[in-house]
């Protein structure tokens, strides 16, 4: 039996602000593997740590912050004064498959005016080709102060036209989001608990730009509220680019989140600093498949037994959910993926208290029959790795395949049991796979799907 992973959350506290992406750290050998350089700012003035990524290299099809019309926000700050654009709660449109949504109410609800905390009023919508900004992953649109998001991955894009843009947010605790700006990866954003407002950009060049802001980290650090965008005085919301026309869902555990993949050691523990969705094997191959992410995963999870032999509310109890620590959050559904990929049986079979063959298979059945109710067409991938090893690997496969043989006996086949034959080289955290080990489970998926479905 395995251990020393997939720990009960150890969560250290970090300091609240766009943290340093700590130049002594070698993530695989490549500094480049990380998000761009944080930069900080003191007394006005603004320094930025130095790495090979921060001339303009090309990392997993991104290309990372330039020193030429990139911007570079040094540290937090408060947005413009009440004489700049804003955009608050704004209209949305989700990412594929699905009707756009104005903020708080159903599909096509129209204009939606608001002050934004910079000041100005904006009035967006979904409709009548107005402006509107494109959620990703599962957001949940009940309270009318904004949207609010928690799984890894989620988060928005928006076009618009100006020099600066800040974000407003209300943040459960410290929450960290990867922030690209014109497809360059800019410094990491660390939020505050409570209702902040971050500068992202500034001193960009006159013209339209696209702002993508995504979850570095996973749902147990809480739940994230958005309530505004700021361009400043002469700025505006332009209309989103259009969502990529894949979808793809990936239902997972810590592998999945991300956890300790900027980790140099296995020694180090649970954090928000080692943890980055953006650069999980989920994340890079949507990318390299040109699909829309939405990432359904949680440390620690399991189909029957979460680590520990912990049984309460296993990943299954929480796939309903639009908001996982929220029972009353339901998700509806209406973004529907073209593939759906299960990374999940790495925690029942992690620690002594294994599940019955006969229970593992059925609690997996299970889940495909709810995904299969939900997704009628779409191509289901099931597959465990690259933890597990020995007796644990074996038996975390034969269920698994078990359950798929078993859904495909009643008539179903797009289903498929696969093996992700990848060794754990020079893990991060906790043993958990490196950036250099998502890398190479990115590359493989990518393979897999495409033969599966041409892509």
């Amino acid at each position: 039996m395995l251990s020393g992973f997939e720990r009960p959350w150890e969560r250290a506290r970090v300091p609240l602000t766009l943290l340093s992406l700590a130049a002594s750290l070698t993530h695989c050998g490549s500094p480049a593997s990380s998000d761009a350089p944080d930069t900080s700012s003191a007394n006005g003035t603004t320094s930025s740590v130095g790495s090979p990524a921060t001339n303009g290299a090309t990392l997993n099809g991104v290309t990372t912050a330039t020193h030429g019309n990139a911007a570079t926000s040094g540290g937090i700050t408060t947005a413009g004064s009440g004489t700049s654009s804003a955009v608050s709660t704004s209209a949305v449109s989700t990412s594929s498959n699905t009707a756009a949504t104005g903020a708080g109410g159903g599909p096509n609800t129209g204009a939606t005016s608001g002050a934004g905390f910079g000041g100005a009023t904006a009035t967006t919508s979904s409709s009548g080709g107005d402006p509107a900004i494109r959620f990703v992953g599962r957001v949940d649109r009940s309270d009318p102060g904004g949207e609010r998001f928690a799984w890894s991955g989620s988060g928005l894009v928006a076009a618009f036209e100006g020099t600066q843009v800040s974000v407003s947010l209300n943040d459960a605790s410290e929450n960290q989001f990867t922030v690209l700006i014109d497809g360059e990866l800019q410094p990491k954003l660390a939020a505050q608990a409570g209702s902040h407002d971050y500068l992202l950009a500034d001193s960009l060049a006159p013209g339209a730009h696209v702002l993508e802001l995504y979850r570095r980290t996973e749902a147990s650090f809480g739940v994230t509220q958005f309530l505004g965008l700021d361009f400043g005085a002469d700025g505006a919301l332009l209309e989103p680019p259009a969502a990529p026309v894949r979808l793809l869902e990936i239902i997972g555990d810590s592998i999945t989140c991300g956890y300790g993949n900027e980790g140099t050691t296995p020694s180090c523990g649970f954090s928000a600093e080692t943890e980055n969705h953006y650069l999980t094997y989920g994340a890079i191959a949507a990318r390299e498949l040109e699909a829309d992410l939405i990432t359904v995963a949680w440390s620690g999870k399991g189909i029957i037994f979460n680590y520990g032999e912990d049984i309460h509310d296993p990943l299954p109890a929480l796939y309903g959910r639009t908001l996982p620590g929220d029972a009353a959050s339901e998700y509806d559904f209406a973004q529907i993926p073209d593939a759906v990929v299960i990374n999940l049986g790495t925690n029942d079979f992690s620690t002594d208290g294994d599940p019955s063959p006969e229970a593992f298979e059925t609690a997996y059945s299970n889940l495909l029959l709810r995904i299969r109710d939900r997704y009628p067409d779409a191509f289901v991938l099931c597959t465990v790795g690259p933890l597990l090893s020995g007796e644990d690997l074996t038996a975390a496969r034969a269920g698994i395949a078990a359950a798929v043989a078993a859904v495909q006996a009643q008539g179903d086949l797009r289903v498929k049991s696969w093996e992700m034959n990848l060794s754990n080289d020079a893990p991060g955290c906790d043993w958990h796979p490196s950036l250099g080990t998502h890398q190479a489970m990115a590359t493989a998926l990518v393979g897999e799907l495409r033969s599966e479905l041409g892509w």
